[in-house]
């Protein structure tokens, strides 16, 4: 007996590392590969996720400026399965993140350079998103970069608005994963490259949202980026006070506004607009806001990928809240 069960655990090993070979995972430098071909049936393909921040941010880019392409929808375990890390997915980005912007069969790796690239293929009569003043072109990449995801966002929250996001992240995490079973993860514990993120959403499977507030880490991570994103939505409205709107840069709509509009729309995903867009603080912000959610683009790109697991955890968020004091004190402060 004890013979054959030794034989099933080398066997499993065995298949295991073939497995883990496939699925081997590397860093990808960003921006356009000139060295890498992938297949392709149109010229413009992305592979990107519902739920992804940084999807939203290249399909709204996308449908700003009305270049067409082909979909390519990638499961992240968050909504469902580890598609991202498969080989089929790995052969478009060893990396295994989304989005992935594909031109002609080269790939285009981070949503910030995705976004810089397309706007070189504007659709005929479609508005540019670069301003021609050297000056403004040169503001508004800053506040691209103060808007984007940086390696460990949530060990350097405070370098960016973008890195500040996640931790508001962690609730909607811990209710999308109430309807994965336990079991998908499995596979991000075998064979994900960062270990961190399977253990994460196990722990939040088993505590629930409901005993958050008793796990310190996560207590120590929403606190801190509430208060640094409350801090660059205060830039934020200096900003728009200083431009005069209606956009970040004053008069023309731009990539910033694309790059920002994402984190907007997470703090809605989070039930958390009340916390972070003050009537009485940021009156620009708020009215910035709603102009964003008037463009029809934000309809196609965002509003056009629901999803229905990050819908009920929004929902199951907003429940919480409800009923238990100490949710409501852990996401509202």
């Amino acid at each position: 007996m004890i013979g054959i069960v030794l034989a099933a655990f080398v066997v499993a090993v065995f298949l295991w590392a073939i497995e883990a070979r496939k699925r081997k995972s590397h860093p990808v430098p960003p921006g356009y590969q000139s060295d890498i071909e992938l297949p392709f049936e149109q010229e413009f393909e992305l592979y990107h996720n519902a739920f992804s921040l940084c999807s939203m941010k290249s399909r709204l880019c996308m449908a700003e400026l009305q270049i067409p392409y082909k979909s390519h929808h990638v499961d992240l375990v968050e909504t469902g399965f580890y598609e991202n890390i498969r080989p089929g997915f790995l052969r478009v980005n060893r990396a295994g993140t989304v989005p992935v912007l594909v031109h002609e069969g080269h790939p285009i790796y981070e949503s910030h350079e995705q976004i810089r690239y397309a706007a070189n293929f504007a659709s005929p009569g479609v508005a540019s998103l670069v301003p021609e003043d050297p000056a403004l072109r040169a503001e508004m990449e800053s506040w691209i970069d103060v808007s984007s995801l940086t390696e460990d966002p949530i060990g350097n929250m405070d370098k960016t608005a973008g890195n500040a996001v996640p931790g508001q992240t962690l609730p909607l995490f811990c209710t999308m994963v109430e309807e994965i079973p336990l079991s998908r993860f499995l596979e991000g514990w075998l064979f994900h490259f960062d270990k961190l993120r399977p253990f994460l959403f196990t722990l939040l499977k088993l505590r629930g949202i409901d005993r958050m507030h008793t796990i310190p880490p996560m207590v120590k991570a929403l606190e801190g980026s509430r208060a640094q994103l409350l801090r660059f939505l205060s830039d934020l409205e200096a900003q728009l006070a200083k431009s005069g709107g209606p956009w970040l840069l004053g008069e023309q709509y731009t990539l910033a506004d694309v790059s920002w509009l994402v984190i907007f729309e997470r703090i809605r995903q989070v039930e958390a607009e009340s916390v972070f867009l003050s009537e009485t603080e940021r009156p620009l912000t708020i009215a910035y806001w709603a102009r964003l959610r008037e463009r029809p683009a934000y309809s196609e790109a965002i509003l056009g990928y629901p999803h229905p697991i990050v819908l009920s955890g929004g929902r199951r968020i907003a429940e919480a809240k409800a009923a238990n004091p100490n949710v409501r004190k852990l996401l509202e402060g």
